[in-house]
């Protein structure tokens, strides 16, 4: 097999072999995938357009809450279906923070609409 082919098909924007995002072209003739150094040819990538779009969401259809807490702390974030142990509300508020370091992952907070109460979760 010669070093341009590849076994598999996959998008353009993605490397055939290993599956990670490729690279714009640049002043190479080939671009080169930075995981698995699979390279391809830059001239498979001429006439093809890019296009991105970023799209907002209209604030009052956001899942997003802003509560008044206790000691007029506000608490806002996404609103989800989980059940709170103290009250048995479904419907919590969370946030996550990096507690640890950095290879280890996030703490998750919950906060209850209903009675306030916090947990933290591990992941």
């Amino acid at each position: 097999m010669d070093p341009g082919s590849s076994c598999f098909h996959s998008d353009p924007d993605f490397c055939p072999e290993c599956g990670s995002i490729l690279p714009l072209p640049g002043l190479q003739d080939t671009i080169t995938c930075p995981r698995c150094k699979f390279a391809i040819d830059v001239k498979d990538f001429e006439g093809k357009v890019v296009q991105s779009a970023t799209l907002f969401n209209k604030l009052e259809s956001s899942p997003m809450l802003l509560l008044q807490g206790e000691e007029g702390a506000e608490i806002q974030g996404p609103l989800i279906d989980r059940k709170c142990s103290r009250c048995g509300h479904e419907g919590m508020t969370y946030h996550t923070r990096q507690m640890r370091s950095a290879d280890e992952g996030q703490t998750v907070f919950y906060t209850c609409v209903k009675c306030k109460y916090q947990e933290k979760e591990d992941s």
